[in-house]
């Protein structure tokens, strides 16, 4: 995301250094784990605690965790990528247009990503698989980024508008049969992981940048959040049921809860608001406190039940505190110790989000056109299975280390 200025300290100075290496490898790991827990669901006969807890049970299990842990970090790159963008053009006209649509960016990527095997191949003349891999090709093409070098201008516009064209293409074909039998075209009501994102940044940026100037108002914001998603649990507030995310963004409020928790965190540890709290010692303390608070009222609010599939603020206050107390944990390994070389391996994957995420769908979709199931019907059980998909995820973040290093990146 946005670099950003971290204090460095001792017990009584500060010392500005260019990055925050904690965020990068914290977002680097999260990704890790959920490319593994992903491809690991399609492992069978392994333990409960393995898979997504059902939504009838009260219960959570690690992987349940893992992205409320990206919307942690979404959250907590909000401050720092808001301060570097007024920086660069301080407009707010201009900083609510980035907003918009890297929001919409992210969700059309989603729909994308949701509707990918639901196409009709005798209704859009492709294999679904393919009509995907064509799609994703036009958003890479189209966010790319690419050199500045004014001989290459001519080239980088033909690019992105082939991209851009090639996305428009593909949703005005898409065509799907419905249940009922009847054509249909894209299936808006799951915009998968990447718009439920879209939605988060979106609704958490609406309450944090006219706020942003008192450091105290992601903390109360979080506050309002978590009263709200237990209201909307016990059903003292339904409509956000029957409006939709796309007429009520903030849906019960569990997610945009989770990103503004990062947002608090952020302002903690660094940027400028960060200079509240000046020493590393107040950072901890602070921080330590925070994930406490959130962790004890997750416990004083089990009655309402422990659920990511219904979204409890149980399950997300225990989320939002186990990420505080992770990323404490990696700021004094990271950033005040400054031991980053054991993280090597996931730093492209943190650096270079979006692609990372891509990936693995684009190795899916190429499998499925070319009909390709032997991944699907080999090691697919017990300890083979979590071996393969540890294999996965290891080649994953190798191609992804190999496209950085060739300067492959998306950028909405």
């Amino acid at each position: 995301m946005a670099a950003a200025q971290l204090g460095t300290q001792t017990a009584d100075t500060t010392v500005q250094a260019p990055r925050v290496a904690s965020i990068d490898v914290f977002r680097g790991l999260t990704m890790l784990v959920m490319i593994f827990v992903n491809d690991l669901d399609a492992v069978k006969g392994l333990p409960w605690w393995t898979y997504h807890a059902p939504g009838n049970v009260n219960a959570m299990t690690y992987v349940d965790m893992v992205f409320p842990a990206f919307l942690f970090i979404l959250g907590m790159a909000i401050p720092l990528a808001i301060e570097q963008r007024l920086r660069k053009v301080p407009s707010q006209a201009q900083l609510w247009k980035h907003v918009v649509s890297r929001s919409f960016s992210l969700l059309v990527l989603g729909l994308i990503l949701a509707n990918a095997r639901a196409g009709d191949p005798a209704l859009i003349h492709m294999k679904p698989h393919v009509w995907a891999i064509l799609a994703l090709l036009g958003g890479v093409l189209f966010w790319m980024v690419y050199p500045k070098a004014e001989e290459h201008k001519v080239l980088v516009r033909t690019l992105r508008f082939s991209g851009l064209a090639l996305m428009i293409v593909m949703f005005a074909i898409f065509r799907r049969t419905a249940k009922d039998g009847s054509v249909a075209w894209i299936r808006t009501a799951y915009p998968e992981i990447l718009g439920l994102l879209a939605f988060a940044y979106l609704t958490t940026c609406i309450l944090y940048i006219p706020t942003r100037r008192w450091r105290w108002a992601p903390f109360a914001w979080l506050t309002v959040l978590t009263v709200f998603c237990c209201f909307c649990t016990v059903h003292w507030i339904e409509f956000p049921r029957h409006a939709g995310l796309y007429l009520w963004p903030f849906g019960n409020g569990s997610d945009t809860l989770i990103a503004m928790a990062g947002v608090a965190t952020s302002i903690i540890f660094v940027g400028k608001q960060s200079a509240h709290w000046p020493t590393v010692r107040s950072k901890m303390t602070t921080a330590a406190a925070f994930a406490g608070i959130c962790l004890v009222a997750a416990y004083l609010l089990t009655p309402l039940g422990i659920s990511k599939i219904r979204a409890t603020p149980t399950w997300s206050l225990y989320c939002v505190g186990s990420s505080i107390l992770i990323f404490m944990l990696l700021y004094w390994i990271c950033d005040v110790q400054r031991y980053t070389r054991w993280a090597a391996f996931a730093r492209p994957a943190g650096a270079n989000t979006l692609l990372t995420y891509l990936v693995p769908d684009f190795w899916y979709f190429i499998l499925g056109a070319l009909g390709i199931t032997w991944f699907r019907t080999h090691f697919v059980s017990g300890v083979p299975g979590v071996l393969r998909s540890l294999i996965f995820t290891a080649f994953i973040l190798g191609i992804v280390a190999v496209l950085t290093r060739w300067r492959v990146r998306l950028q909405l």
